[in-house]
């Protein structure tokens, strides 16, 4: 069960894209978590793996296409969607949008929340023998210091920065290298966090009403709503501890719909306060 997701914020449609599925450790995704616990929410295959949606926001509005994050895409050879289990037998990121009446030509906007593969690799497709930007008329908006973090990553995270995914984007002439927690477009904010990956930044969208958050890796599933269930993938799992917390109290107390890029079941939740933590409403 989900919550219902608004159907309309201001002067945009919203609609969620669903990009495919893909695997991922369960340890990893749970970290200090015990196994015992998190399978209950998420049960592991034969090889420890949890199964993880590639789940994107599309906005529309009268000039305005703008997509949020953009999944794996389908550079990949076969030792690679073996290893991360990536599935596209039931929805695309192209057969998704164009189900939203949406053509590639037709994006003005890609946010891409960070430069993880799970989040950014369908930012560039082969044309023939060169990488070009599936978007052809899209400005790319990344963090100025998450851009430079990718570019040079740290030997911890380099497995997750595939180059292949946005330099491309840099040689078109498509990026935009956005400078901290601002308005991007009406209505439509990012919100800048340090602990999973430097510099990530979350979408907000809201109106005098309603708000919508695109919690990214802040909050990738459901599961992951109380405040020690954090990634061992996290950078720094401490400042994650601070930013749930400042987060997820604000979404608890305005009323705020959560859209969860990851979590296989639940596409969209509400936060309660639950003592000194938070719980997940599913419904």
């Amino acid at each position: 069960m989900s919550v219902p997701l608004p159907s309309r914020i201001g002067p945009y449609e919203l609609h969620l894209i669903e990009a495919g599925s893909f695997r991922l450790d369960g340890g990893a995704m749970f970290g200090v978590v015990p196994k015992p616990l998190w399978e209950r929410k998420i049960p592991a295959d034969e090889r420890n793996r949890i199964p993880l949606a590639m789940r994107c926001l599309l906005l529309t509005s009268a000039d305005r296409t703008i997509l949020v994050d953009v999944g794996i895409g389908g550079k990949f050879d076969s030792k690679f969607a073996d290893i991360y289990g990536v599935d596209s037998t039931d929805s695309t990121l192209r057969d998704a949008l164009a189900s939203a009446g949406v053509q590639p030509e037709d994006v003005t906007d890609v946010v891409l929340t960070h430069l993880h593969f799970d989040h950014c690799g369908g930012a560039t497709s082969w044309n023939g023998s060169d990488l070009v930007p599936t978007f052809p008329s899209a400005t790319y908006h990344v963090q100025e210091e998450h851009w430079r973090w990718a570019c040079d990553p740290n030997p911890r995270e380099r497995a997750s920065f595939l180059k292949e995914n946005f330099l491309p984007l840099e040689v078109a002439g498509q990026l935009n290298r956005v400078q901290g927690g601002t308005d991007l477009f009406e209505g439509v904010e990012v919100v800048v966090v340090n602990g999973h990956t430097r510099a990530m930044q979350l979408v907000k969208v809201a109106d005098e009403g309603t708000t919508l958050l695109y919690a990214a890796d802040l909050v990738p599933t459901a599961a992951h709503v109380p405040l020690p269930w954090i990634m061992a993938y996290d950078v720094e799992p401490l400042r994650t501890l601070e930013e749930k917390e400042r987060i997820l109290g604000q979404a608890a107390d305005e009323g705020w719909t959560l859209v969860l890029e990851h979590d296989p079941q639940h596409a969209a939740i509400r936060i309660e306060r639950d003592g000194s933590s938070f719980r997940a409403v599913l419904e």
